[in-house]
């Protein structure tokens, strides 16, 4: 394994001192030991002489295998970052690293109180091993509180994590200071197969299946918001969460009047998001906002792990529930909308000028080929959708040949709309207990109790914060809620925000230009839902019908009123009546 000297933070460094650093790469540790008073008297020594704090990156075989001059938290390096290991494990990896001691008037060094907080959330952050600091006596000669010959190296600072919070709530340690002699002394193998054992005791809590998604969730209050509001909408992430298939295991919540521009939370936020990600064993954070392509990139950064935010999270929804070719294109639409703004390069360094002389560039980068081949397949898709919304034209115009009015399931996603359907038509559309669970739109005919008929179109449902780029790209599917002739809307009155769902609905409905058309509102899944609840609700909502799809209870009632409002709406309606 090759080592690597990091010198980018450091200026005006002499060759011998670049020599040095780079001859720290061929020093060796037993595999039985933290450090040797031989690594940490020069390395204190070679800090001390170019005036810069220096961090050693060790792995479990004694071999420095990065240094850098700077703090840990400065140490770039592919094993620690975005490091992803159990919450049973460590990263295989310890930092060993100066600090610079400052003397006081009297001529005294002046000993640091162990490793700063920045450090101690580095090491949660890369799961390391541990954190050894080493504080740089100036004097190098003696120490008096110890009584003992002292070198360079004065005092070794060791931290290592704790399988959980302590009683201050800290998930590291802190041992005794100690001195090198001291340091060197301890077995490093022997804490390190005690910490993991003890970690591996705390795992069963944390059980991380293989290729499983274990997920925090972060919420923002912000100016206008109330608390419970982003619990609630919290809650609903959690379902889309589970809906696509990853374990949530922690959420995160914090006020600020706007989210910042380049981290979404404040900075000290995302550090405390950076320890509960590695507390929890996560690989990935879902933010309940839609966040920048600056945002999403500076919070993996920090984090480590995967960040997407909710736009991204349903349209991964919607592409595990796309069956039919057209929901496809749909998913596959949206999806390429919202990667476009999020691709990134090297910016306009190389790109390509154009054509003549004086405007030749280097040629075109590989960033603006993607961001080409990406734009000719948007304008591909955007065709196809339009070739689709042309073959429904057809399909709707050989309907109305026929006089067969269209009646529009509509509502809140996991509503009941699919379950209605199934009981109305006697159909068998597929029913689960998630969000989304039908994304193509299926239509299927029964009779009223006149005998007339009558088309049932089941559609997408809609959802809070519903990104309008998905409302575009699904146009061509939601139109069959543009042009029915009566939109049932279908409510669960179990939920216990079933206001805000039903205002969601009708924003929807307002952006689809559908807001006035014949509603009905269908009060579903009202056989667990309180008597007072349900007359609240019926004194709220236009043409109520109280309902339970699953014992199919109002089914009856529910004809009948499509049929009385058909009436109004279609007149003409009794020449195809059986």
């Amino acid at each position: 394994m090759h080592g690597k000297v990091d010198l980018a933070k450091s200026k005006g460094l002499k060759k011998s001192e670049i020599r040095q650093l780079n001859r720290l790469l061929t020093q060796r540790i037993p595999a039985d030991k933290i450090l040797t008073i031989e690594l940490a008297d020069s390395v204190a020594e070679l800090s001390n002489s170019i005036g810069q704090p220096v961090s050693l990156v060790v792995n479990r075989r004694g071999q420095v295998v990065n240094v850098t001059v700077g703090q840990p938290s400065d140490v770039n390096m592919p094993e620690l970052r975005g490091v992803r290991v159990g919450p049973g494990r460590l990263c295989g990896h310890r930092i060993i690293h100066t600090h610079l001691s400052k003397a006081n008037a009297a001529g005294e060094s002046k000993s640091g109180h162990g490793p700063n907080k920045e450090s101690l959330q580095c090491l949660a952050r890369n799961r390391l091993d541990l954190l050894a600091q080493i504080e740089v006596n100036p004097e190098g000669t003696f120490s008096r509180s110890r009584g003992e010959q002292a070198k360079m190296a004065d005092v070794i600072h060791i931290a290592h994590l704790l399988p959980g919070r302590d009683s201050e709530g800290k998930i590291w340690k802190l041992l005794e200071p100690e001195t090198a002699r001291r340091a060197q002394e301890e077995n490093f193998e022997a804490l390190i197969y005690a910490l993991e054992d003890e970690f591996r005791k705390v795992a069963p809590g944390l059980p991380v299946a293989e290729g499983e998604e274990r997920a925090v969730l972060v919420g923002l209050v912000t100016d206008g918001e109330n608390s419970w509001q982003v619990e609630d909408d919290l809650d609903e992430l959690a379902q889309l969460g589970r809906t696509a298939g990853a374990t949530i295991c922690e959420r995160l919540t914090q006020t600020r009047p706007q989210p910042d521009p380049r981290y979404f939370l404040g900075s000290g936020k995302v550090q405390e998001l950076a320890l509960m990600v590695q507390e929890m064993g996560a690989n990935l954070v879902i933010v309940d906002q839609e966040l920048t392509a600056n945002q999403q990139r500076t919070l993996e950064e920090v984090v480590g792990v995967k960040v997407i935010d909710r736009t991204e999270l349903i349209l991964d929804i919607f592409a595990q529930r796309a069956q039919t070719r057209e929901g496809k294109l749909q998913v596959e639409l949206a999806q390429l909308k919202y990667l476009l703004p999020r691709l990134i390069g090297k910016g306009l360094t190389l790109s390509r000028l154009g054509g003549g002389i004086g405007t030749r560039g280097p040629g075109e980068t590989k960033l603006e080929i993607d961001r080409r081949r990406i734009r000719e397949r948007i304008n591909s898709l955007e065709k196809e959708t339009e070739r689709i919304r042309a073959h429904r034209d057809t399909q709707r115009r050989r309907r109305n040949d026929d006089n067969y009015p269209v009646v529009a399931l509509t509502g809140y996603t996991n509503s009941g709309k699919s379950t209605l359907l199934n009981a109305l038509t006697k159909s068998n559309a597929i029913v689960e207990d998630k969000l989304f669970a039908t994304l193509d739109p299926t239509t299927r005919r029964t009779t009223l109790p006149d005998h007339s008929p009558v088309l049932l179109t089941d559609t997408v449902g809609f959802i809070k914060k519903l990104p309008t780029s998905l409302v575009a790209a699904f146009r061509a599917t939601l139109e069959e809620v543009a042009v029915a002739d009566v939109l049932i809307h279908v409510v669960d009155a179990s939920h216990p925000n079933v206001s805000e769902h039903i205002a969601s609905v009708y924003d929807v409905l307002s952006e689809l230009g559908a807001v006035d058309k014949p509603l009905i509102t269908v009060l579903n899944k009202a056989d667990i839902v309180r008597k007072e609840d349900l007359t609240y609700l019926l004194a709220q909502v236009p043409n109520p019908v109280i309902l339970s799809a699953t014992k199919r209870v109002g089914l009856g009632s529910l004809l009948t009123t499509i049929q009385d409002v058909l009436q109004e709406v279609c007149p003409t309606r009794q020449k195809f009546s059986a």
